[in-house]
């Protein structure tokens, strides 16, 4: 028996609300396909259907994935072109297939991005805070524990947060936000390119009192960072660098370990570490 031949999988971004949102590359490839696995049939149906692409999808959901995952590798072992696609946006951010792509990597398939929409670079572009840097948490944990460990976490990084939450929670977890991360900015982007789209903009305490009712449809929290953290002073890194100079670190290693928390660059660090050992 030779070797198993190389399949190819694709991971296609939908529209995430508009279905004109859709590359002409992703129509194509949904078009070659030869199985299209869905996380739900029904909202790739009416893209399907929209763009004239006779498809039979089959649903890869949180529930199935297992079994789905063997049956794709199976068709990828025979050569197949597979093709993924979420409910919307760009598949595996908050959503299955995970396993399949590690799965079909690890088999020596090709697997390709299909690039497209996604609700999180659409929420951050539009909500007016920094974008050079940001962190996308997903949906916050239910339990109340969890929860307070993950934004304790990034209460102190400077770079935007991004939030997937439920429409019913919205205002509990605006509210949540307030109290763990103080009064930062914030941005509540909802139904994005739909046609009631929102966007909300201001202090998270203000927004958690506009949707303490919840809301509808799909939501996207952006909040600002915590902002670069003030330089220390000279004299304070001073004793601390000599205490660890006389510990036996070395001046490299002092720069790499202060930087983060001290508010200067690593390169300032190590020439006045060096200057402090040379005294």
């Amino acid at each position: 028996m030779g070797p198993a031949a190389v399949g190819r999988l694709s991971l296609v971004a939908t529209p995430i609300g508009n279905l004109e949102d859709v590359t002409l590359r992703a129509l194509r490839v949904l078009r070659e396909a030869d199985l299209l696995l869905a996380e739900d049939t029904r909202h790739v149906r009416r893209l399907l259907d929209r763009h004239g692409i006779d498809a039979r999808p089959v649903s890869l959901h949180a529930h199935n994935e297992a079994r789905r995952r063997v049956e794709a590798l199976a068709a990828l072992g025979s050569g197949a072109h597979v093709a993924l696609v979420s409910d919307a946006g760009t598949p595996l951010v908050s959503d299955p297939g995970e396993r399949l792509v590690a799965a079909a990597i690890a088999a020596g398939h090709a697997v390709e991005a299909v690039p497209g929409p996604s609700a999180v670079l659409a929420a951050l572009v539009v909500s007016g805070l920094p974008t050079s840097t940001f962190t996308f948490l997903g949906f916050l944990p239910r339990r109340a524990g969890e929860r307070a460990r993950v934004l304790a976490r990034v209460r102190q990084a400077p770079e935007t947060l991004v939030i997937f939450e439920s429409p019913r929670r919205l205002g509990a977890t605006l509210r949540g936000l307030a109290e763990a991360l103080g009064p930062r900015q914030a941005c509540v982007a909802r139904e994005l390119t739909k046609l009631h789209e929102e966007v909300a903009r201001g202090p998270l305490d203000a927004l958690a009192l506009r949707f303490a009712q919840g809301a509808r449809g799909e939501v996207v929290i952006v909040v600002e960072g915590a902002g670069d953290p003030p330089a220390a002073s000279i004299g304070d890194l001073t004793g601390e660098i000599r205490g660890r100079l006389a510990r036996g670190e070395r001046p490299r290693e002092i720069a790499q370990t202060l930087a983060p928390t001290a508010g200067r660059s690593r390169r300032e660090l190590y020439g006045l570490a060096l200057a402090i050992e040379r005294e």
